[in-house]
């Protein structure tokens, strides 16, 4: 009868085994991945990535993780190949197939239709005996002693590795190229990564709805504003030029002090020299302006043009925490 404790030294066994499978990986690195890394770099074709069962999974997966990181991928699955889909593959493309065996029907037929081209052929299997490991122009030795399946059959450890060995692969050609977090970004626009690293001030600002008010205006036209506007301030401007700014915050702390505030104007409650920021400014940076002042609106100016608000919660909305 299963039991808690049994069920949770089965999972540590599992994490142990594929653990020291990915470890051990490292000791079967050659100068092949070195040279795959360098052939793929200086490729003017796209990198094809097949495989059959869960290496052609893994393969997918790899081919994700490359294209988001600027290796142009594509993934081939090794049955379809040989129905029509190896008309994929173009004359400048590099090939890496994925196998454990590196022996299953599927790859020794489609091995030597993709080596017909000239294609450089990477192999990517834990036995370098295989068809695969002596038909590849380049191997990367996925090697595993045994899987994590008590029976030594259901792929644990071999996936894991040959996942592994493909993020090494995505992250060397990475390092590679310089890529950096701006080119992440660019593969990731939208989400908040993306957003993170390419919004820009100008691109979220609310320029319809732009809350001002003179200096000489009455608080009533001042307290209007605000609430109108909504966004729970209003720059005063005088001359087009912003010289101040004043908040529901002021509008309160006037109210507790003052029974009367009739013979007051907008420019006798603002708070001068307010935090200003350029509409090209990344809107991360406008966030981490608002957190290190403590406060959660910015007026944008562009050469002291006066633009608009960017509050915190318009950040927030956008999911740029």
């Amino acid at each position: 009868m299963n039991t808690t404790t049994t069920i949770l030294e089965s999972a540590k066994k599992t994490i142990l085994a594929e653990s020291e499978s990915i470890a051990n990986l490292v000791n079967y690195l050659t100068d092949d991945f070195a040279k795959s890394v360098d052939i793929i770099f200086k490729s003017k074709g796209r990198l094809v990535i097949t495989g059959i069962g869960k290496s052609a999974i893994i393969a997918q997966k790899i081919v994700a993780t490359l294209n988001s990181t600027g290796t142009p991928s594509i993934f081939l699955h090794a049955s379809e190949a040989v129905h029509g889909d190896l008309g994929m593959v173009l004359p400048e493309d590099v090939i890496i197939c994925i196998s454990k065996s590196g022996n299953s029907p599927e790859i020794k037929v489609l091995v030597p239709l993709l080596k017909r081209f000239g294609n450089t052929l990477i192999g990517m299997t834990a036995d370098l005996n295989s068809f695969l490991g002596k038909e590849s122009h380049y191997i990367l030795h996925a090697h595993v002693d045994n899987e994590a399946c008590p029976n030594n059959l259901a792929p644990t450890n071999s996936t894991t590795a040959q996942l592994v060995l493909g993020d090494a692969l995505a992250v060397a050609l990475m390092e590679v190229r310089n890529f950096k977090n701006e080119d992440f970004a660019i593969y990731h626009p939208g989400g908040a990564l993306g957003k993170k690293l390419l919004l820009k001030v100008k691109d979220m600002l609310d320029t319809t709805h732009v809350p001002k008010v003179n200096p000489n205006d009455s608080i009533k036209k001042v307290i209007m504003e605000i609430s109108e506007k909504r966004l729970g301030v209003t720059a005063v401007v005088e001359n087009n030029t912003v010289i101040g700014i004043i908040t529901d915050g002021d509008i309160r702390r006037m109210l507790n002090t003052r029974d009367n505030f009739v013979d007051l104007v907008a420019q006798d409650i603002m708070t001068k020299n307010p935090k200003n920021i350029d509409s090209n400014i990344l809107v991360s940076d406008a966030l981490n302006i608002l957190e290190n002042n403590s406060i959660t609106q910015l007026v944008v100016l562009d050469n002291n043009k006066y633009l608009g608000i960017l509050h915190l919660h318009d950040i927030l909305k956008e999911g740029i925490v």
